[in-house]
């Protein structure tokens, strides 16, 4: 399917529906609503490069975006990667995890990884619903995929610490979830993590870092603010946001 630009998108090949309400994960005493792009087999990585690029994101086969109806707090979010500078607290965390090593493995179920999931949700997101989910759901949310979708492992010392998986756009990554070792004192995986998935934009010349959604009044979402310079798209158009966002 030949997708020169965006205004190329064969919408009349694709459908999208909202689903029923659900409780938001992000905001107390909120309902949220998804729109969902359908048939999952036509959303190649042509596509769904597209999709992204208009707020759209991946949960497993699944392509979705917000679609409140009261509520518009969710931005999509992304870094020009070629403007990133980090302060200082963030060129602390790459000097202080320079020995991890990243290897990218196999988009498959490994107990290992599988195992330091529920640890990373039962300490950091207890009562999330995620801290309860089983193998199968594991492997539906970050091993089932219709696009470029890269597993990597980081781990020091002969210890696994952290995994990320990150999808490949054809004018950036897509940051899809990062789970890492909840216990080791001091440390700052996530900062980390990020820092060198920009780098990894970079050695791919390839121009934008996509973070997902950020919400303002979410403590969950803060540190996405903390990088910068960061976009948002706001009304149909990706613009900066200010520092103080």
């Amino acid at each position: 399917m030949a997708l020169p630009d965006d205004a190329e998108l064969p919408y009349s090949l694709l459908q999208f529906y909202a689903t029923s309400p659900y409780p938001c994960s992000y905001l107390d005493d909120h309902m949220a609503r998804s729109q969902v792009a359908t048939p999952a087999h036509l959303i190649d990585e042509r596509v769904y490069s597209t999709l992204v690029r208009r707020g759209f994101r991946r949960s497993g086969i699944f392509t979705y975006r917000p679609h409140c109806d009261t509520c518009q707090s969710c931005v999509p979010v992304r870094l020009p990667v070629a403007d990133v500078q980090p302060n200082r607290s963030q060129r602390r965390a790459t000097r202080h995890h320079a020995g991890l090593v990243a290897r990218e493995m196999p988009l498959h179920f490994i107990p290992e990884h599988y195992a330091l999931y529920v640890r990373y949700q039962n300490s950091r997101h207890p009562g999330g619903g995620m801290d309860d989910d089983n193998h199968e759901q594991y492997a539906q949310f970050l091993l089932q995929s219709r696009v470029d979708t890269r597993l990597v492992e980081f781990v020091e010392d002969g210890e696994l610490r952290m995994v990320s998986v990150i999808d490949v756009l054809d004018d950036g990554l897509s940051s899809v979830y990062t789970f890492f070792d909840p216990d080791v004192p001091g440390a700052s995986y996530g900062v980390y993590n990020i820092l060198w998935q920009v780098a990894q934009c970079r050695a791919l010349d390839l121009p934008y870092l996509y973070l997902g959604y950020w919400i303002a009044e979410s403590r969950k979402m803060a540190y996405k603010s903390k990088f910068r310079p960061l976009e948002g798209l706001i009304d149909g158009h990706w613009r900066r946001l200010p520092e103080q966002a």
